[in-house]
């Protein structure tokens, strides 16, 4: 999948094709949907199906100070888009000069003038331009008037409930990373960074490979079990998000446990999925009560991951 980062100049491979507007934050599978009927439409002329999608978010832009809960950092939405089958993203920078395009400027200038697109795919919800006063009837009159087709895809959801980011992220509030994962089609992920903490989970016999969570992430606290991916190959563990009340009640930490592995992971990036929500974050009376729990997770952990089918 080839990425740009321009509307300007873009490559004749990327023009003239059917092109889905959106952010795409959890790549879900109410985005699968859009994506799908992307990939159809553009088979259908012989053009490209291409993904457009925006960084920072416009509401990081627009308001800054409130940290956004991010489902899917951009590497990782880029990957699961090319996962999808597109054959290119734009990734356009939202900044002033994107911002401040109303509606009927960012379709002449980025959809016609940039990719010259034959057809536009959006969700049902879909608004854009200065104000947010683009909506997909604008889009369809505007795309009649210049040339080019729209299709509008309905909700697609579970239960009564759409698939939306929005719904996953309240999920994740609550702990339910299972249901969670029905919407997402797959277990949240965490990726990043091994770095080096306390040492208090050596010190008790479960050394702990710590992250740093994204700015913003609202995921409740409390124990989950895991599988964490290193090097392609997944183990089971068992997660901590929690301020570690029974040493200091500090800030917020996320440590895991691989329950059957042995090695130094300092440095290394790992993944994380996230299968099923344990118990939440509790004082204990001293270290022993705590090694007695954390004994009892793992063993609720693995007994959880049994039922997830492991490759």
């Amino acid at each position: 999948m080839q990425v740009l980062s321009s509307f300007h100049e873009v490559p004749a491979a990327c023009r003239h094709g059917v092109l889905t507007i959106g952010n795409f934050d959890g790549v879900h599978l109410g985005h699968a949907a859009v994506i799908a009927k992307t990939r159809k439409l553009a088979s259908e002329i012989g053009g490209p199906a291409g993904a457009m999608l925006f960084d920072p978010h416009p509401r990081a832009y627009f308001q800054p100070a409130a940290p956004l809960f991010t489902l899917t950092p951009l590497p990782q939405r880029l990957g699961l888009l090319a996962a999808q089958g597109l054959d290119f993203a734009a990734v356009l920078p939202f900044d002033r000069e994107l911002a401040s395009l109303a509606a009927e400027e960012f379709i002449a200038q980025v959809l016609v003038g940039g990719f010259a697109v034959r057809h536009v795919v959006v969700g049902y919800d879909f608004c854009f331009g200065k104000g947010r006063r683009g909506t997909s009837v604008l889009l369809a009159d505007e795309g009649h008037r210049l040339g080019f087709g729209v299709t509008v895809q309905a909700a697609a959801g579970d239960q009564g409930a759409a698939y939306s980011s929005s719904r996953i992220r309240e999920l994740l509030r609550q702990g339910d990373v299972e249901r969670a994962a029905k919407v997402l089609g797959r277990p949240w992920r965490i990726e990043g960074v091994v770095s080096a903490g306390a040492g208090r989970g050596a010190g008790l016999g479960f050394p702990t490979a710590n992250i740093t969570l994204p700015q913003g992430t609202e995921l409740k606290h409390g124990i989950y079990a895991t599988w964490v991916w290193i090097d392609n190959v997944k183990y089971p563990a068992a997660s901590y998000l929690g301020t570690r009340p029974t040493f200091d009640d500090g800030v917020p930490v996320f440590e895991t446990f691989l329950i059957d592995y042995q090695g130094d992971l300092y440095g290394k990036t790992i993944a994380i999925d996230l299968v099923s929500y344990l118990r939440g974050d509790l004082p204990f009376a001293g270290v022993e009560a705590l090694k007695r729990q954390m004994q009892a997770d793992c063993a609720a952990a693995l007994l959880r991951l049994g039922t997830a089918r492991r490759d």
